[in-house]
């Protein structure tokens, strides 16, 4: 029997197989063991004859706040998780802790953190490559790691007024997925990433990211219209179709796209920039490490920059 997961909820109502991360006082913030439970979760739904597409959503205000780095990025960490999960789960420090808490006196190992991020790639992928259809809803922010998880959904849905994209690319960060070309085209792809800015859902409707983008009342109503219509499909068709599909993007370059993106994150922590960020943290707290860094931009987005 599989074991029920602990940061994330699983249900199967109908032909919809449900996961929902489910870290709301973390903002969904990205764990191992979260990772770890995705792709398990993600499988579960494959196996299952009875399912036709799966609905990844995320509890709380927010879809995902990004990886959970407030511990790594202060210095302090005891362990991936907070003290309630750790006693629970009996898990020794997460090497993604470690990797991201390095001491620029030692020596840094990039294969190392290669080996340790490439297998959150490989998890988030999971929803790439599973045969059925993933729909991913997002309320309130997706922002940093969060959006790997979107971006490697097929169909994303968001409110008009959530707020979507990967600030860490101004320090401490570069998108290991690298799904933002492939999804955005050159041009817009790098006029997010040379800034850090971030889309609102009516935005990222606008410029092709996101399927569809309610208002956040109707949020729930339009995606559960979406899935539902999904699921009337033969499940085969649905398989063949993404299949179909997912070729012209693996043949576009995905793949080693997403081992520089992923090398590419374990430099940005290891640059003076990547360094004094941390160490900032360190003193400040992640929080207004995060927010110095943000604000000389004023956090404005594409449509709403004037210069």
């Amino acid at each position: 029997m599989t074991p029920e997961p602990l940061t994330m909820t699983y249900a199967v109502t109908g032909r919809v197989a449900r996961i929902t991360l489910n870290r709301p006082e973390r903002g969904n913030g990205i764990t191992r063991r979260l990772v770890t439970e995705l792709e398990q979760c993600v499988e579960r739904a494959d196996l299952d004859p009875a399912v036709h597409v799966i609905l990844l959503a995320g509890n709380g205000k927010g879809f995902c706040g990004g990886y959970d780095l407030v511990d790594s990025a202060e210095g302090m960490a005891d362990g991936e998780f907070g003290d309630h999960e750790a006693s629970a789960a009996g898990t020794p420090l997460d090497p993604m802790v470690q990797a991201r808490n390095h001491d620029p006196s030692g020596t840094w190992d990039p294969m190392v953190d290669f080996a340790m991020m490439g297998r959150n790639v490989r998890a988030f992928m999971s929803l790439f490559h599973a045969n059925k259809p993933v729909v991913c809803k997002v309320q309130g922010f997706c922002v940093a790691g969060g959006t790997d998880m979107a971006l490697c959904s097929d169909l994303l849905v968001i409110a008009a007024d959530a707020k979507i994209g990967y600030p860490p690319a101004r320090v401490w960060g570069s998108p290991t997925t690298s799904m933002w070309a492939h999804r955005l085209g050159p041009q817009r792809a790098k006029r997010l990433l040379f800034t850090g800015d971030s889309l609102s859902g009516a935005e990222a409707l606008e410029w092709g990211l996101a399927i569809e983008a309610p208002a956040a009342a109707d949020l729930d109503a339009r995606t559960e219209a979406l899935v539902e219509r999904i699921a009337r499909m033969p499940v085969n068709q649905l398989m063949m179709m993404k299949l179909l599909v997912n070729q012209e993007t693996m043949a576009r370059g995905l793949p080693a796209t997403q081992i520089l993106g992923t090398v590419f994150d374990g430099i940005t922590r290891h640059t003076a920039e990547g360094y004094a960020f941390q160490q900032r943290a360190a003193e400040a707290g992640f929080k207004q490490a995060v927010a110095e860094r943000d604000g000389p931009f004023g956090d404005r987005g594409p449509s709403t920059f004037k210069g």
